[in-house]
């Protein structure tokens, strides 16, 4: 019996998501587990106005930063041949929603680059931290090499 079954890479399009991709494709084809994708789309440009939250009018802005980031995904799924039927495109906040899709797809374990702060960074939160504390399942912080 395999100790994960099922491995979710949350990956922010940082210039080290190769690295932390290679660990859990290793880990994936070690364990014989199923690799999914997953990116948050957490900088929607909306802003705040006094009558609510302000959709852009600029259309072409938005369509063309979601297909922007569609390719980025699939281009990272297609290099480490993961199923497009296992990638999520998702906007919302990161911590929340990559504990949503693990729940959801009954993930064993996440993988998430983590850039080991310490201080006032640790004190803010980062994702990795963030997903560690409210994961149902296990959570893998691959500490990111320094630039």
């Amino acid at each position: 019996m395999s100790v994960y079954l099922h491995i979710l890479l949350a990956a922010d399009f940082s210039d080290q998501d190769e690295y932390v991709a290679h660990k859990a494709v290793r880990l994936a084809a070690h364990t014989g587990a199923q690799l999914s994708l997953i990116h948050v789309l957490d900088d929607i440009p909306m802003p705040d106005t006094p009558y609510g939250t302000l959709i852009p009018l600029d259309i072409d802005t938005s369509y063309s930063m979601l297909e922007n980031e569609k390719q980025r995904l699939n281009e990272l799924g297609d290099a480490f041949d993961i199923d497009p039927d296992h990638r999520w495109l998702v906007w919302g906040e990161p911590k929340q929603e990559i504990t949503r899709i693990a729940e959801q797809e009954r993930v064993d374990l996440i993988v998430v680059g983590s850039h080991g702060r310490h201080g006032l960074a640790l004190l803010l939160g980062s994702t990795a931290n963030s997903v560690l504390h409210h994961a149902k399942c296990d959570v893998l912080a691959v500490r990111l090499q320094p630039d």
